[in-house]
C-alpha cells in the first residue's frame, strides 16, 4: 500500500503543493512539499470544524476508521481543499479492531468511493485501490504483524488489509 500511495503523491508534484496531514507526520519526513502542516486530535478535531485555510493535498492515513463522525470529517476535508485539490485517505479493512480510542468504520473500494462522493467529491474523480492477502490477514489475528522480507507481497483482491482512495475536488 505504501508504494502505491507514494507513487500517487509523487505524481502530483509534491514540491508544488501545500499539504496537510491529519493525525500523522510521516509525509512531512518523506516528501518535500511547498508547505506542510500536521494536525492532531485533540488540538484539532476534524469532525467538529474545518480549518480556516485551504490546501492542495490533505492526507489522512489510518485515521477515518477511528472517527465517530466520518461524514462530518469528510465534508470538512472537502471544504479545506482548494479547487482541484486532492484528498488521500487510507483505512484498514481486514484487520482486528484497534480502538484508539474508537474503531468504528471499514470500507471496501466501492464503499469508500461512495462515502467520498457523499462528502462532495465527484465520483468520476476518485481513484481507489486496496492491498492484502490471506497470509497478511492471518498474521494480524493475534498481534500486529510487520512486513518481513520473506513474506509474500502478492495482492489478493478478495483479502484487502487496507483500502485507499485519492479523491480530487
Amino acid at each position: 500500500m505504501n508504494r502505491e500511495t507514494r507513487k500517487m503523491v509523487q505524481a502530483l508534484q509534491p514540491h508544488e503543493l501545500s499539504a496537510l496531514e491529519i493525525a500523522g507526520d510521516y509525509w512531512g519526513h518523506t516528501e518535500q512539499f511547498k508547505t506542510y502542516r500536521s494536525i492532531h486530535y485533540p488540538e484539532f478535531d476534524i469532525c467538529a470544524t474545518p480549518l480556516p485555510e485551504q490546501f492542495d493535498l490533505i492526507i489522512a492515513e489510518q485515521v477515518f476508521e477511528h472517527l465517530l463522525w466520518p461524514y462530518r470529517a469528510g465534508k470538512n476535508v472537502f471544504e479545506m481543499l482548494r479547487p482541484g485539490g486532492h484528498f488521500l485517505i487510507t483505512t484498514p479493512f481486514l484487520i482486528r479492531i484497534h480502538a484508539a480510542p474508537y474503531d468504528c468504520s471499514r470500507w471496501t473500494e466501492t464503499g469508500i468511493r461512495y462515502f467520498l462522493a457523499e462528502c462532495g467529491f465527484d465520483l468520476e474523480r476518485i481513484q481507489t485501490g486496496s492491498w492484502g492477502n490471506r497470509a497478511c490477514v492471518r498474521a494480524n489475528f493475534t498481534r500486529w504483524a510487520w512486513h518481513w522480507p520473506w513474506r509474500s507481497l502478492r495482492n489478493e483482491a478478495n483479502f484487502p488489509v487496507s483500502v485507499w482512495a485519492l479523491a480530487q475536488k
